[in-house]
């Protein structure tokens, strides 16, 4: 008998024994894998529908974002509607009060005209501002006179102011004369029925610092007494 060729044993050719030894591994393998994940209490049906699951919630927080950022988008629309709303509503508001407070302040000051609180007639100092004006050391005074309950005929006169406060740490009295610029009338007439509004410009001296300020208010009407009044010096009132 002649002998069997390498190749082949018991009549099967060796590739394919090597190949079915390969698969039968894979197979095992692949069994053993599965027997683990079992043992496990893996799932992979389970497994499907979970991931399935978490896909659905992942599309749903995608959409959930998506409202909300629109959400965002409308609000903040909305928001800088308001806020260009209330910047006018704020504009009219303030505007309103400060015209209510005018019209307040000017019956206020008729009302002191025609009929004061303290039943007062004559002249009265109804007010005095005294603010900062441009150039140095010089100030702005603004002073309003009105005749009480007297209007049958107009009050003449002249205004006189005096200032007291220190010089270079000496107590000193200064004169609107010597106080007015170079350039102004320093006389200070007046002549009214009803009231009369000034603005008049002092120039303080070097080193001077005012304490107060006297207002001489001199009628040269008959039966119109003059008046002096005395105030802080105190600049920057509103």
């Amino acid at each position: 008998m002649s002998a069997r060729s390498p190749a082949n044993i018991s009549g099967i050719p060796v590739w394919l024994l090597r190949g079915g030894i390969l698969v039968a591994l894979v197979i095992g393998g692949y069994l053993i894998f599965e027997l683990g994940r079992i043992q496990a209490n893996y799932s992979i049906v389970d497994s499907t529908a979970e991931r399935q699951a978490l896909q659905a919630q992942i599309v749903g927080l995608e959409e959930h974002i998506i409202a909300l950022d629109e959400e965002i988008t409308l609000l903040e629309t909305h928001r800088d509607i308001d806020r260009e709303a209330y910047k006018d509503v704020e504009v009219n508001l303030t505007g309103l009060q400060r015209k209510i407070q005018e019209q307040s302040d000017a019956i206020a000051f008729y009302r002191g005209i025609v009929s004061p609180a303290d039943g007062g007639r004559g002249l009265r100092v109804q007010e005095l501002k005294l603010k900062k004006a441009k150039g140095e050391h010089a100030f702005t005074v603004r002073l309003v006179l009105i005749q009480v309950m007297q209007h049958d005929r107009a009050v003449k006169g002249n205004v006189n102011i005096s200032l007291e406060g220190e010089q270079d740490g000496v107590a000193t009295t200064y004169t609107f004369q010597q106080l007015v610029p170079p350039d102004e009338d320093s006389s200070w007439p007046f002549s009214f029925r009803y009231f009369q509004d000034f603005d008049r410009t002092l120039v303080l001296p070097d080193g001077f610092a005012p304490e107060r300020i006297n207002i001489a208010v001199q009628s040269r009407t008959k039966s119109i007494a003059s008046i002096e009044q005395s105030f802080l010096w105190q600049t920057g009132q509103s």
